[in-house]
């Protein structure tokens, strides 16, 4: 179970590390699906990104597992909305599938039970 765990502790981080860089080579896709009452769009995007791409690193490093962990949690909850807005809009998005912006709601309760994983210290 351990190698499990430390098998999906690298692909959790490296998603972070992906979808955080793709904040910063697409950021029009991301300011396009920021709720319009949000301000600062683009401040955010980078923001989100730099933080997604950070926990993700400091996931790997002993000494910071846990406080990325717990940054990744905060960070799934505070995106939430973004998910939210893009189910409720489906018209907004006609690129995606309605479906497909359905299942990121389940998908972002996933995403924290497996970062929150990482918040406890190993036996």
């Amino acid at each position: 179970m351990r190698t499990f765990k430390l098998v999906l502790k690298y692909l959790l981080a490296a998603l972070f590390v992906l979808a955080g860089t793709l904040h910063f080579t697409s950021p029009d896709y991301y300011r396009r699906i920021m709720p319009p009452y949000l301000p600062w769009h683009t401040f955010l995007v980078y923001l989100s990104g730099f933080f997604e791409v950070l926990f993700g690193v400091l996931l790997l490093v002993a000494r910071c597992s846990r406080v990325a962990a717990w940054g990744m949690v905060a960070l799934l909850v505070a995106v939430f909305p973004a998910n939210i807005y893009m189910a409720m809009h489906p018209e907004l998005y006609p690129d995606i599938p309605p479906a497909a912006l359905l299942l990121r709601l389940p998908l972002q309760a996933v995403l924290i039970a497996w970062a929150y994983w990482y918040t406890h210290r190993e036996m």
